[in-house]
């Protein structure tokens, strides 16, 4: 039987005397239905986040109150503990509720949750510790980690130590493992442990990413103590940009301890496929590839090492690499090194690291994966999602790529220069075939480009050459000669006359043979000398193409 519409409205509302009126006359109302989702009175009280109407509502219970009525569950199989176990502020009224029906402590909802793991998916660490104590009281369940696993694992597979670190909840899933250390090994539906999962959140260590500069000057602006904010009990209100910038800090320091504490008792780098090259180096196209290597079957989770360096998570890597160094040889399913992988997913920090090291970057740089792919073969290869996410131009991204084949090359082994893969492409051949599309999005971006800017080119050079034949002042009517010739400012007009217009000739000049060009993409060469930074970076944004005639294969690379 629903409750009336006016009760109702004051649950929502929040209207704490309203409700406790409108219940006082029925027996046992806080545990009647009062939403379509079989919602108690109870249930809709919790959500309104006021302890006060809960603990009254709790005490308008009958002592003689039917334990199933205590347990009911809405349609997604919550109870009356597991909507309290959201907030901190419930805790003591979870404390009447077990009191009352201590059976709901081991009630699962529809997706096998406990109460206790919905405390740690929404980070309650008072809620969780609490729960936790109570599990501690089960008659000969303390200490019994066999059975605290059962307790505390979703149908899924998911433990609380997952669920709080998928949630973001950093120090909460820090606690959880230094207490139930068993959990660190166990795997979720997905087979991932809980340092696959932080591997593969990038966004936990985004402070760490702020300019050292930076840091200082926040550190020195705003203290731990004016920062920190007692969960719920303040009103809800606009958080500003230093709280902003002091949740990330703590959110990052939480996430390293649990990183590197995880990274401690983590062994799956000892896992890896054998470093046997499976394939020769070729350079022919000649004979049938065999596909024989090539894995197919069910999707195999990557370590934590190659998760990080796909999402590129630099601190988890170095402090993997720090504690076990050996973990630089890994090879995964596919015969993939680190390097392989982090070319592949664009992370060039973690490349910096790994080329750092210089006698592992022996072996590393001769491994062919399992289909015949080189290091240089990954520049070809870029990950599918890798260019939705940046914003730049075509041309930028074209530019990067080229560049960054010509780095790859330089410290590839002489005869990968023309290894053909099992499809029988070479590395160059890859890349031209794989940035078709982005070479076609970067001439007609280099097109608009050019005319637009040649356009301004020609009004300044037409401005410029307007100046020179109107000079200030005017020109001496007996001798011809202007009249400011002797001042100073006339020398300064003079000269930026004649370099505005000296440019913007140049400029027009520039941008027509950019769009007369044939747009060809050019043989790869490196212009990244790091003595012509500002003109090189110019001169290549221009050189997509071999026939524009500014560029040419002879070009100086230190000129």
């Amino acid at each position: 039987m629903a409750l009336p519409k006016k009760l109702y409205d004051a649950l929502m509302k929040g209207e704490e005397n309203m409700v406790i009126e409108l219940c006082r006359p029925i027996p046992g109302c806080p545990l009647h239905i009062a939403s379509i989702h079989d919602d108690t009175v109870l249930h809709m009280a919790t959500y309104s986040k006021r302890e006060n109407l809960v603990d009254n509502l709790l005490k308008q219970l009958p002592e003689n109150v039917p334990n199933d009525e205590m347990m009911r569950q809405n349609d997604i199989g919550n109870t009356i503990l597991h909507e309290a176990a959201t907030s901190n502020l419930f805790v003591p009224a979870a404390q009447q509720m077990l009191g009352r029906a201590p059976a709901l402590l081991s009630m699962r909802n529809h997706n096998g949750e406990i109460a206790t793991f919905r405390a740690a998916r929404y980070g309650k660490n008072g809620m969780f510790w609490f729960l936790d104590g109570q599990v501690d009281n089960i008659p000969g369940w303390k200490g019994r980690d066999v059975y605290r696993k059962v307790f505390y694992q979703r149908t899924d597979g998911t433990t609380v130590l997952h669920i709080s670190l998928l949630t973001e909840h950093f120090g909460l899933a820090l606690a959880i493992a230094e207490k139930y250390e068993f959990l660190v090994s166990e795997r979720d539906g997905d087979n991932m442990t809980a340092l696959q999962l932080l591997a593969c959140n990038s966004s936990a260590f985004e402070y760490g990413r702020f300019p050292r500069l930076f840091k200082g000057l926040f550190d020195r602006c705003v203290s731990n103590k004016d920062a920190s904010v007692t969960e719920e009990v303040e009103p809800r209100r606009r958080v500003t940009l230093w709280e902003t910038i002091q949740n990330l800090k703590e959110k990052y320091e939480s996430a390293m301890k649990l990183a590197k504490f995880l990274i401690e008792r983590d062994i799956s780098w000892e896992d890896t496929d054998p470093a046997v090259d499976e394939c020769k180096p070729k350079i022919h196209n000649y004979g049938e590839a065999s596909t024989a290597s090539e894995g197919q079957g069910k999707k195999i989770a990557e370590t934590p090492l190659f998760l990080a360096t796909k999402s590129g998570c630099t601190e988890i890597v170095e402090a993997i690499l720090k504690t076990y160094p050996q973990a630089i040889e890994h090879i995964d399913h596919e015969g993939r090194t680190i390097l392989h992988v982090a070319i592949k997913y664009r992370q060039i920090q973690i490349f910096d690291i790994v080329e750092k090291m210089e006698i592992a970057m022996t072996r590393l740089l001769r491994k062919i994966d399992k289909k015949g792919n080189s290091i240089l073969h990954m520049v070809g290869t870029k990950a599918e999602d890798f260019t939705a996410k940046d914003m730049r131009s075509p041309a930028l991204l074209l530019q990067e790529d080229m560049l960054l084949f010509e780095r790859v090359k330089k410290i590839s082994p002489t005869h990968f220069i023309n290894h053909c893969n099992l499809k029988g492409q070479t590395a160059e051949n890859l890349f031209e075939e794989n940035n078709a599309k982005l070479h076609e999005e970067a001439k007609e971006w280099l097109k608009r480009t050019a005319k637009n800017c040649s356009i301004v080119a020609v009004l300044n050079a037409t401005v410029a050459f307007a100046a020179a034949n109107t000079i200030p002042g005017g020109p001496n009517q007996n001798t011809g000669y202007p009249i400011l010739l002797n001042q100073p400012f006339f020398l300064v007009f003079t000269l930026a006359d004649v370099l505005s217009l000296a440019f913007a000739l140049t400029s027009v000049i520039t941008f027509l043979s950019i769009l007369t060009s044939s747009f060809k993409l050019r043989k790869l060469q490196a212009l990244s000398s790091p003595k012509i930074n500002a003109w090189n970076y110019f001169i290549d944004l221009l050189c997509i193409n071999d026939d524009a005639g500014i560029c040419s294969d002879n070009y100086p690379n230190d000129t």
